[in-house]
């Protein structure tokens, strides 16, 4: 017997079954978005261009820092340098985008601050920002943490989950139990 072609097909049917986010509605983004988003489907995200010209690109990577459920990467991007200094139309834009991949998904959001240019722990506060002053942020249990790494750089992480998640006790311990597992350092000996 030839067990391989058993060991493939096993495989494939495990590939297969992972689950994939689901494609989010422009109509609806685009009925509370002040900014025209478009989808970028060789990117696999969203973009669009403020007053400013600051061109932004949002997207959703699968992630795996959270098993206990189907969990994704909130990535922003400003793709040419252009700012946007307190331009409310992006935050409200982005809104749009999140509020529509909550309503399209029952996943949950993870957002890493990019330590890149030093500018993580301002990004961290805007966020939060943007998300104690979202007008329906009840729905929605949002936990963020500063690690300081091996270099001494704090880097930020949250995690949003929406309150009727049946996964929501097993997320926030498990995030919790990660933050702490990288907030000490292994001794070696």
């Amino acid at each position: 017997r030839d067990w391989s072609s058993d060991v493939c097909s096993s495989d494939l049917r495990i590939i297969l079954c992972v689950v994939r986010m689901k494609k989010l509605d422009l109509v609806k983004i685009n009925s509370c978005a002040p900014y025209a988003v478009k989808e970028d489907t060789q990117e696999g995200a969203y973009t669009f261009i403020a007053d400013s010209g600051a061109e932004f690109s949002i997207g959703f990577m699968p992630d795996d820092l959270i098993q206990s459920d189907e969990s994704y990467e909130f990535i922003i991007g400003n793709l040419n340098g252009v700012k946007s200094p307190r331009d409310k139309n992006v935050k409200a834009t982005v809104i749009a985008i999140v509020e529509e991949f909550f309503n399209a998904n029952k996943a949950t959001m993870l957002f890493l601050c990019s330590t890149s240019d030093g500018k993580q722990l301002m990004r961290g506060r805007l966020f939060k920002n943007w998300f104690d002053t979202y007008k329906y942020r009840n729905r929605f249990t949002m936990v963020t943490s500063t690690l300081l790494d091996e270099y001494g750089i704090d880097n930020v992480a949250s995690v949003i989950i929406r309150n009727d998640n049946p996964n929501l006790g097993k997320v926030l311990a498990e995030f919790g139990e990660t933050i702490e597992m990288f907030s000490h350092k292994p001794s070696i000996g």
